[in-house]
């Protein structure tokens, strides 16, 4: 069973409190738009990830609450150590998903998750695309031909869509 891993960079954050720690700020209006796009999207494609794995950080968990209408009945799971991790330790994280789960969503940060997403995908045209830039509030979605999480590795995955809010914009 092809199982899916959904990679979202938080939507834009606001930098105005500058006084904030990095870990606090919030979203900024278009970071909320963006991510209310994101979660019309969501729906419309019917993407209903199982599990939710989100940053703490307050930007992502914002983005996790604005989407949550779209997710159905996914378990979030809000994880301290997503905030700041390396591609390698979100993909730790992943290996770590239990194999009765088919699909999760992972909220994080740059440069982490584009990242990851570079790494797991293999080459096509879509992937040239992400790698130009993975603005915020854009999500990755990646098929994984495997039967367990365990095995995912570099190039292990098909890059079969990849939305920015840009191309939401009626």
């Amino acid at each position: 069973m092809t199982k899916r891993l959904y990679l979202l960079r938080h939507a834009k954050s606001s930098w105005r409190q500058t006084e904030l720690d990095d870990h606090d700020r919030p979203l900024a209006g278009r970071g909320r738009r963006a991510a209310d796009a994101i979660a019309r999207y969501l729906s419309e494609q019917e993407i209903a990830p199982e599990l939710v794995l989100c940053s703490t950080a307050r930007r992502a968990r914002e983005t996790a609450e604005r989407i949550r209408p779209a997710l159905g009945t996914a378990t979030i799971r809000h994880e301290p150590e997503l905030y700041g991790a390396s591609a390698a330790s979100l993909l730790e994280r992943v290996r770590a998903v239990p194999d009765s789960v088919a699909s999760v969503l992972l909220i994080g940060h740059n440069p982490a998750i584009e990242e990851l997403a570079l790494d797991l995908a293999r080459p096509s045209p879509m992937r040239r695309e992400l790698e130009l830039k993975f603005p915020t509030a854009a999500l990755a979605t990646l098929a994984l031909p495997t039967a367990g999480w365990r095995s995912l590795d570099h190039d292990g995955a098909e890059l079969v869509d990849f939305t920015r809010p840009r191309d939401l914009e009626s």
